[in-house]
């Protein structure tokens, strides 16, 4: 059964599916982690010169907050689940590492996104001899895969647009296998944010309003039954991922009270957590 789309889910399928339609970027119109400088961004939250050479082009879309897939130690012939997966940046890298015995699966449900990252993998599949990446439509709510079947999940600032994260922290729980783990690199609050913003939905695709609270966080991941919890800051991130010259994100940073900065209520994480074997 599949889950009735939220008003924030079609906001988002929007949103980014332009993005997907030209290639990158968010243009003056529109709010999105890293406002379209996409190799400046994916720098700035961790990606190395060598990582980003490795891809087919258009394939960063300047959308990262962090690189869960450099802190994930993936192994060969791993099993990688990809929330979020949009044009398949995470997704590339994490199979190159996972080698050809392993396998990749990318969820977005964006349509136009999931379209590019197909048109993608051809490439990705022609540079690297490489078969091990599939990409399924579906919300990370509602994971279209079984029970039991990944060793790794990965997500790229991507829960923090999702209306009901609570349910997207028990389906990672479900589809992990004992002793599974995940790496994901999101925005997190450090503190509420004042109700201007979190009222301004143009927010959430700037990875700001829906992003939970640390504690909130914290329950969720407890709730879902995942253990050792670690949160890792990303330092420098946020600074990169803000766009000097949009007009969404000065209006977004206008909202925010005399004397503070975005650094004072969110940050970068990867979050790091393990199933009991």
């Amino acid at each position: 059964m599949t889950t009735k789309p939220h008003p924030t889910h079609l906001f988002v399928q929007e949103a980014y599916g332009a993005i997907a339609r030209i290639g990158g970027g968010c243009g003056p119109q529109s709010s999105c982690c890293g406002g379209g400088r996409v190799e400046e961004v994916a720098q700035g939250v961790g990606y190395s010169v060598a990582e980003l050479a490795t891809l087919p082009e258009g394939v960063n879309l300047g959308l990262s907050c962090g690189n869960p897939t450099a802190m994930a130690e993936l192994k060969a012939g791993e099993v990688v689940l990809d929330l979020g997966s949009g044009a398949g940046m995470d997704a590339f890298l994490a199979a190159q590492r996972v080698g050809p015995e392993g396998r990749v699966h990318g969820v977005d449900m964006t349509r136009d996104m999931i379209a590019r990252a197909r048109q993608n993998a051809a490439e990705f599949k022609r540079r690297t001899g490489l078969n091990n990446v599939v990409f399924h439509h579906g919300q990370i709510e509602e994971i279209p895969l079984p029970d039991a079947s990944i060793d790794v999940v990965l997500s790229n600032c991507v829960l923090n647009l999702s209306p009901d994260q609570d349910s997207v922290w028990q389906e990672i729980a479900r589809v992990l296998r004992p002793g599974g783990r995940v790496s994901i690199s999101d925005m997190v609050l450090l503190r509420p944010i004042p109700e201007a913003l979190q009222a301004d939905v143009r927010a959430l695709v700037g990875c700001i309003a829906g992003a939970a609270l640390v504690d909130d966080l914290k329950a969720m991941v407890a709730a879902a039954g995942l253990i050792e919890l670690t949160l890792t800051p990303k330092e420098g991130a946020v600074q990169a991922m803000i766009p000097t010259d949009d007009p969404m994100a000065a209006h977004l940073l206008g909202l925010l009270p005399e004397g503070t900065g975005p650094e004072d209520y969110i940050a970068s994480l990867i979050i790091a957590a393990r199933k009991p074997a």
